[in-house]
């Protein structure tokens, strides 16, 4: 029962980072993208869409933030069933609509927070099961 808490536990921390890094990093690339315009499909377009983002400081900002996601995802899915992973991570979802109004103040419809309200539920109901149903890989092998 203690290792269950302290999978749990350490579950819990890593999709709390996963969901941190998903949601500075995809940020910090809407801001970049919102500095740089448009990306025009053209030759001249594609040159200059190249050149701002491989010198937009905030691109490469997001950039560091997703590595981090990748490098938590990675790490929890080492010991937590996939299924348990995913729809948990989900809440950054909904973290990130709120975000998106208050950072980049976008609009969201009554009918989009609906569907963050049932991401959320969601979110609640996985999150009271538990992080393993299978044994670990290695187990699994032997």
């Amino acid at each position: 029962m203690a290792n269950e808490g302290r999978l749990r536990l350490k579950t819990l921390v890593m999709v709390c980072a996963m969901v941190v890094c998903a949601n500075a990093g995809d940020l910090m690339l809407k801001r970049a993208m919102l500095q740089i315009g448009a990306v025009e499909l053209s030759a001249a377009g594609l040159e200059h869409a190249f050149r701002m983002t491989v010198t937009s400081g905030t691109l490469w900002v997001g950039i560091f933030f997703l590595c981090g996601f990748m490098l938590s995802y990675m790490t929890v899915l080492s010991w937590a069933d996939y299924s348990y992973v995913m729809p948990a991570g989900a809440f950054g979802y909904a973290l990130l609509t709120f975000f998106a109004v208050v950072f980049l103040h976008e609009s969201v419809s009554p009918r989009r927070w609906v569907g963050v309200v049932l991401i959320c539920v969601g979110v609640l109901l996985v999150g009271q099961t538990k992080p393993r149903t299978t044994p670990v890989a290695r187990e699994a092998l032997a």
